[in-house]
């Protein structure tokens, strides 16, 4: 199924009116994370603050919905972002770290993947990380099915 396929049975299930969504997938390993979405064991993720500003995009918003997509581009799920917070890379807790259900869902182990996930993708742009670099953390639900 198509992310706007999704969308619309969503909405017709639901009786959730026209609104904006975003369909995309997670840049690090797409299925396992879609997956790990879908069956609630992860209800949060991070992003690079410098990137939103390099493209000028603004922030995700409290209550924005999104179609998670797969590797193949097919709609696994579909979220609702409940909180959204910028903190320093250093500063990011055990909690989001756990919310975000990745390894052994240790602040250990998210620091070491997201730095190392991080310096790949600001390195294509030319840019470089920073232990004290801003993170934009998202936590999220899944509404959709």
């Amino acid at each position: 199924m198509t992310g706007k396929e999704m969308w619309k049975k969503f909405q017709t299930e639901n009786h959730v009116e026209d609104c904006p969504y975003e369909e995309w997938a997670f840049g690090a390993d797409a299925d396992a994370l879609a997956s790990l979405v879908a069956n609630g064991e992860k209800t949060g993720t991070s992003s690079a603050y410098p990137l939103y500003e390099l493209e000028k995009e603004p922030l995700p918003k409290v209550g924005e919905y999104s179609v998670v997509l797969n590797s193949m581009d097919e709609a696994v799920c579909i979220i609702q972002t409940k909180k959204v917070y910028v903190a320093p890379f250093d500063a990011v807790t055990a909690e989001h770290a756990r919310k975000e259900g990745e390894g052994d869902q240790s602040l250990e182990f998210w620091r070491k993947a997201h730095e190392k996930f991080f310096t790949e993708c600001l390195a294509e742009a030319d840019l470089k990380f920073t232990s004290d670099m801003k993170v934009v953390c998202e936590e999220f639900e899944v509404v959709y099915p």
